[in-house]
């Protein structure tokens, strides 16, 4: 078993596309008039614009969308450029005593998505 695809909520598919490709650094595909595809590793991030594919709005996800990525600090400089938005000081190191170790910046899209971008080796897995 394995995941293959995570659905993201937008609002607006045209903007979504044109931050996630500078948010992932790849144009991505449109699959139909209110969905855009992303590969990530071996999944796919899907951007969902539900209006536009004649349906209900897709909210938000609930929880946050944490991704794994060699270059932290060139993820961190597109999600700025892209329009990201941050809360707080975007980078962390979480010591190892509190359990994680990892590090990582948060932010969130325009649509209120929130995205977890991990230094890939110093991911928490509970193990």
């Amino acid at each position: 078993m394995r995941l293959f695809r995570v659905i993201l909520g937008v609002t607006d598919i045209d903007a979504a596309s044109t931050f996630y490709a500078a948010l992932l650094g790849q144009p991505g595909r449109r699959i139909s008039p209110g969905q855009q595809y992303f590969d990530v590793g071996r999944s796919i991030l899907a951007c969902v614009d539900g209006a536009a594919e004649g349906g209900a709005p897709v909210p938000a996800a609930a929880a946050p969308l944490a991704l794994a990525v060699h270059d932290l600090e060139t993820f961190l400089a597109r999600a700025r450029t892209a329009g990201a938005r941050f809360d707080a000081e975007p980078m962390q190191d979480l010591p190892e005593e509190a359990g994680s170790g990892e590090r990582s910046f948060h932010c969130c899209d325009p649509w209120g998505n929130r995205l977890v971008f991990v230094e890939a080796g110093t991911e928490f897995t509970g193990a």
